[in-house]
């Protein structure tokens, strides 16, 4: 382990990750560099590559360390719709804590495709919820589209400059909403109709 002269103590991979996430939240992906994050460590730019390979192998671990503290709901026989909401919610508080990290990996196929524990849990909700093995990328895919859609207007300011004075929790409780219901007249509309009962 790489020990800085000026630091007089090695480094750590969780100090290295944690500085590079408030690097980020405070000037983006595109304002980092290994020489910023070096002068944030005292350390000589050097010392860095004892833990990391380059910026681009920073940044993957860095938002792995960030998607493993996601807060996943639990597969505890909750009902489906319970636990959907929650997965919403700590994926909406996962972006607004670190809007431009989020917004980096949503612009990086590659990066999100990662979060592994995330699509799981996801697959499970959406497997109670009566989606059909065939069908569960392409459902997934598309309510994260039109999750992140959302995150990507409120993150950004849009969904206030669209709509003047906006309560996006609110706004965000009627998104699940719209969800749910979806997925619920889908449910319906492959189970079909109830067969009906003999006549007596």
């Amino acid at each position: 382990m790489a020990v800085s002269a000026r630091r007089g103590q090695p480094l750590t991979l969780e100090e290295i990750y944690m500085t590079t996430l408030r690097l980020v939240d405070a000037g983006g992906v595109e304002g980092l560099s290994m020489r910023k994050l070096a002068a944030e460590l005292d350390v000589n730019p050097m010392s860095l590559y004892h833990h990391v390979r380059n910026k681009e192998a920073l940044v993957r671990e860095t938002c792995a360390v960030v998607a493993a503290r996601l807060r996943l709901p639990a597969d505890d026989g909750t009902p489906w719709q319970d636990q959907l909401r929650a997965l919403g919610h700590a994926y909406r508080s996962l972006a607004r804590s670190h809007p431009s990290l989020w917004s980096y990996v949503n612009g990086h196929p590659d990066l999100s495709r990662q979060e592994n524990a995330l699509w799981a849990v996801f697959n499970r909700i959406l497997t109670a919820a009566g989606i059909p093995a065939e069908d569960l990328v392409r459902t997934r895919r598309v309510l994260y589209s039109f999750v992140s859609g959302f995150l990507t207007a409120e993150t950004s300011g849009l969904l206030v400059e669209l709509e003047g004075t906006v309560d996006a929790d609110s706004a965000f409780e009627v998104a699940l909403d719209l969800i749910v219901a979806g997925l619920e007249a889908r449910h319906s509309a492959v189970a079909g109709p109830p067969p009906e009962l003999p006549s007596r």
